[in-house]
């Protein structure tokens, strides 16, 4: 893929698929994962090091982007910095065996998360599709609002912490509140697993997401017996919070 070339097209008229830039040394790396990610309906562009990143940043205004924990010329924890004080965009760490201080100093610099290189698509999706220029940036339901482009989640105005896996089951019921859900759809959605994840794990999941959201009566996260999950408004729960 020609990156630059790939990049050049991202500035034309209004956008309608997210657009992802990948901030990595290994080209062979970033020519794989845009084809990959491509057939999934995100544009891609890359830039090797962090001052090309940097000006592709500015340039693109991307709606993701996702740097190596080994990036040269200006450090992944630098980059961070640099790109969440220009913008409110996602920045999501890659990270390898070694890289566990990178990690703590590139959240604490305000990366959204980090995710394993060599890099899955299942694992960036849910980041990217959230971003999508078509998503809702912010969902709310009761006093419980879920910002899907910051990565922040506020109950009753009172921001709340929530692991990755337990941000997208909050995502994903907010996005079909006052439904039913099943455990093989959230498995689907959430974990993209077809079967391989037990109920049991959706259940824990779901329990701990009640506890940091303060739903200790289970009336905004409401279990659907032998089925599955349904979040509901407060017009049907009462008061969530």
């Amino acid at each position: 893929m020609n990156r630059q070339q790939t990049a050049s097209t991202m500035n034309g008229d209004t956008r309608t698929k997210p657009v992802l830039l990948i901030a990595d040394p290994d080209g062979a790396v970033v020519d794989a994962l845009a084809a990959a990610l491509e057939r999934e309906g995100v544009a891609v562009t890359g830039a090797p090091d962090g001052a090309q990143g940097l000006l592709q940043a500015g340039a693109l205004q991307p709606d993701v982007v996702l740097v190596s924990a080994t990036l040269p010329v200006i450090d992944a924890v630098d980059f961070v910095r640099a790109v969440r004080l220009a913008r409110a965009v996602p920045v999501l760490l890659g990270v390898g065996e070694g890289h566990a201080e990178q990690a703590v100093r590139a959240l604490a610099a305000g990366a959204a998360a980090c995710v394993a290189r060599p890099y899955r698509v299942p694992e960036l999706l849910p980041f990217i599709q959230a971003a999508s220029p078509e998503s809702h940036k912010v969902l709310a339901v009761g006093g419980v609002e879920l910002d899907v482009q910051a990565y922040q989640v506020r109950v009753g105005g009172r921001t709340v912490h929530l692991p990755l896996r337990e941000f997208e089951l909050l995502q994903y019921l907010m996005r079909n509140a006052d439904r039913t859900v099943t455990r093989e759809q959230i498995m689907r959605h959430v974990w993209n697993a077809a079967a391989t994840t037990s109920t049991n794990t959706i259940a824990v999941h779901v329990k701990r997401l009640r506890a940091r959201l303060g739903d200790e009566d289970d009336q905004l996260i409401q279990t659907v017996r032998g089925v599955g999950y349904r979040l509901v408004t407060p017009s049907i729960s009462g008061n969530p919070a």
